[in-house]
């Protein structure tokens, strides 16, 4: 892995872990770092500037809309529910909520359900 992809996957994974995203793992999808939620991708490396990130396909049009310069897809993405970011121009409280929404996205119901819900 080259030193500027483990760089920027450093930075996704701590915001990430920061986050506490409950069963979370480092792993590999296609070739490239990813975080991994019980087995399932839900973000991995593009390249050392670009993360795929899963996400509903409203969102995704939404987000692209209102942000093309941190979000966008190319054709190989089109009518996927992921879409692309770039690193360099997200800031982390950005990035750390499309973490998130993509940890919810490939999270078990019960998993997810528990991560958002409130101590009793």
């Amino acid at each position: 892995m080259s030193d500027d992809l483990e760089g920027s996957f450093e930075r996704v994974r701590r915001l990430a872990e920061a986050a506490g995203l409950p069963e979370t793992a480092v792993g590999t999808s296609y070739g490239t770092p990813a975080l991994l939620v019980k087995g399932k991708s839900f973000v991995r490396m593009k390249d050392a500037e670009t993360l795929v990130v899963m996400c509903a396909l409203d969102e995704k049009e939404m987000l692209m809309e209102l942000d093309p310069s941190l979000f966008f897809e190319t054709d190989h993405y089109r009518g996927w529910p992921a879409m692309l970011v770039r690193l360099a121009a997200v800031d982390d409280e950005t990035l750390t909520q499309r973490l998130i929404a993509a940890w919810r996205e490939k999270a078990p119901e019960r998993l997810a359900r528990r991560f958002g819900s409130p101590a009793r």
